[in-house]
């Protein structure tokens, strides 16, 4: 668990830059779960590249750090990450969409693979755009391909589905329809995944998230991971430098 956090920590870290959070609107007449989805998708973000850079904090049963890192997205190809300590490189993680690659300084170990490990372990198949989608405050899925009833709970629209053991949920405010919250759900095997979206902001005309809440319960054990984002400049020309250290030891996520 504390590995498959480690890992999630350097997948899920995102920034934008500072501007006002945006007001946002509660949920008042009732819509199809088709027209909830259309409002959602008029919201384009639309980049050749991400410049990126967040603080977070990362806490599991046995452990509590607060981290900055830098992020570089290049749309649709790869995603770098670097985790920093008092300014010291920690941890790295290439992101591309045939594979992870992922190492951290501490324990001297790197990892390399596919997504079948992490996708296990949250309960949904998890890809490339899925995780960029996440980092955008965009759900993990396509909404267009996808079967939800739709009801507003409290302030929000919901879309909810439930296949294979799984239920997905999904929450809109009323003013932009930005997503709020997504939930994969496996009750049989206890395992829960949350990501929240408190506040989102404008940044050069485009709605991305002001702080992202990420939490996973797996049975007895829970990560939670909380992101404040502090600055992102978007379409630089940006480099993606990634080699593990020699002597590094490879390990396999269970």
């Amino acid at each position: 668990m504390k590995k498959l956090g480690c890992v999630l920590l350097v997948l899920l870290l995102v920034s934008c830059k500072t501007k006002a959070v945006l007001n946002e609107g509660k949920a008042s007449d009732v819509l199809s779960s088709e027209k909830i989805i259309q409002n959602h998708y008029n919201n384009k973000i639309d980049f050749s590249s991400l410049y990126i850079r967040a603080s977070a904090k990362y806490k599991d049963e046995k452990q509590s750090q607060n981290v900055s890192a830098e992020i570089k997205i290049k749309k649709d190809e790869k995603i770098l990450v670097s985790i920093r300590f008092l300014g010291i490189t920690m941890a790295k993680a290439l992101i591309t969409p045939n594979e992870v690659k992922y190492y951290e300084k501490i324990n001297g170990t790197f990892f390399e693979g596919d997504y079948a490990s992490l996708s296990k372990w949250l309960g949904t198949d998890l890809d490339f755009q899925k995780v960029q989608n996440m980092l955008l405050g965009k759900p993990i899925d396509d909404l267009a391909k996808g079967n939800y009833t739709s009801a507003i709970v409290e302030k929000f629209y919901k879309l909810n589905t439930f296949e294979n053991q799984t239920e997905k949920s999904f929450w809109f405010e009323g003013e932009r329809y930005l997503l709020k919250k997504q939930e994969i759900n496996q009750p049989l095997k206890e395992r829960e995944f949350e990501v929240n979206y408190p506040n989102f902001q404008e940044v050069s005309s485009t709605y991305l998230p002001a702080s992202l809440l990420i939490n996973a319960f797996q049975q007895a054990a829970k990560t939670e991971i909380s992101i404040d984002y502090n600055n992102i400049t978007f379409n630089e020309d940006l480099s993606f430098p990634y080699s593990v250290p020699e002597d590094y030891e490879r390990i396999f996520i269970k």
